[in-house]
């Protein structure tokens, strides 16, 4: 298992310096392309490609370990296929639109439906639990669900190192209950997937030399949907609500930003702007370095953002692992959480921030 960790690492970690050598054959990621854009130079925004080339390169141990789990893993990587494809035809053209991006995520959750038997089927809610026995709600659900996830990912990835950190630490639960039910399948998965995202990460974090991109966002937000739902099917002992608690932060971000653009600015949802939580931190909580055009500035700010979220991911992660088994627990950490996000970014926005979330350098500095 830690051979499987190590081997995806290490592909990752080789390949992506590859991609940044060459990244003039490619599109860049330009710094002024719009609301979303916080870097100080072009960067390269494929380092999905690595990550795939390295989580399909690990399984070569797998039919010398379990031929069954190598199975497994290859139906996995082939659907999440037409997510991976879809958002890594738009890192290069930037022609794709977000409904078609979605629809390909929502296309790569059937085929998890059909082809893995992935598909939702409780969440402990008894009223709700019994439409699960109906293919067609089931089917529904999933579609939603795991296309839902797979773009949270996606949400969240704006700074160096957020999405990269966050999915770690969401593998890193994975794997420590799917080895406390026993499930190795999910424990090789996880590892592996964890293992890739750790090469690109010393690339990517804190100088941004390259992006995860739409293709490693999906590719990374549809594994964690497929591995949770194989978890909570095949063991009753774990909550559905453990990976719920684990993604909230994400999720609640897309669900949040969502109501923002529609309900509050009346604007279509699929319109980038820059106000979500992420850069709400990097302009305000740190807004003691705005007006700064050096460049060591940025990418020190942009690294300082990806530290604050991490945070408050672990104020999720944590609890899941603790209380796994425990639904009602869950669900109100999942309240909780809701509740906190929702206060914390109100103060944000009117400049009326927690003074214990501002370092004391940074109190020093002026913010």
């Amino acid at each position: 298992m830690l051979l499987l960790l190590f081997v995806s690492f290490l592909i990752s970690a080789i390949i992506t310096p590859f991609i940044i050598r060459f990244s003039h054959l490619y599109m860049l990621d330009p710094i002024d392309g719009g609301p979303q854009k916080f870097h100080a130079h072009p960067v390269p925004r494929i380092g999905g490609v690595a990550i795939m080339i390295a989580i399909l390169a690990s399984s070569i141990a797998y039919p010398f370990v379990d031929l069954s789990a190598f199975k497994k893993y290859l139906l996995i990587l082939t659907c999440s296929i037409p997510a991976f494809s879809g958002g890594l035809v738009e890192d290069i053209t930037q022609k794709v639109g977000v409904t078609k991006r979605l629809l390909l995520t929502m296309g790569a959750a059937g085929l998890g439906f059909f082809l893995l038997d992935t598909g939702v089927a409780r969440v402990s809610i008894p009223l709700i639990d019994n439409w699960f026995r109906f293919i067609p709600f089931s089917l529904f659900f999933t579609i939603i669900t795991v296309g839902g996830v797979t773009n949270s990912i996606n949400i969240i990835d704006g700074f160096n190192g957020l999405a990269a950190m966050v999915s770690i630490f969401v593998f890193a639960a994975l794997t420590y209950v799917s080895y406390m039910v026993g499930d190795t399948f999910l424990i090789y998965i996880s590892l592996s997937s964890m293992g890739a995202i750790l090469g690109f990460f010393i690339w990517n974090y804190p100088n941004g030399l390259i992006f995860l991109g739409d293709g490693g966002a999906y590719l990374i937000g549809f594994i964690i949907a497929e591995v949770s739902i194989l978890l909570v099917n095949h063991h009753p002992e774990v909550s559905p609500w453990f990976p719920m608690l684990l993604v909230i932060y994400p999720v609640w971000e897309t669900l949040f930003s969502i109501y923002r653009k529609k309900v509050l600015r009346g604007q279509s949802p699929g319109m980038p702007d820059g106000l979500h939580l992420h850069m709400m931190v990097y302009k305000r909580l740190l807004g003691w370095i705005i007006g700064s055009k050096k460049a060591e500035h940025l990418i020190k700010r942009n690294a300082m953002t990806s530290i604050y979220l991490w945070g408050i991911s672990l104020m999720t992660v944590i609890p899941a692992i603790f209380f796994w088994q425990n639904t009602t627990i869950l669900m109100g950490f999942v309240i909780l959480f809701i509740i906190l996000y929702v206060w914390l970014y109100w103060r944000i926005v009117k400049f009326k921030t927690p003074k214990w979330l501002i370092l004391k350098n940074v109190r020093q500095k002026g913010a």
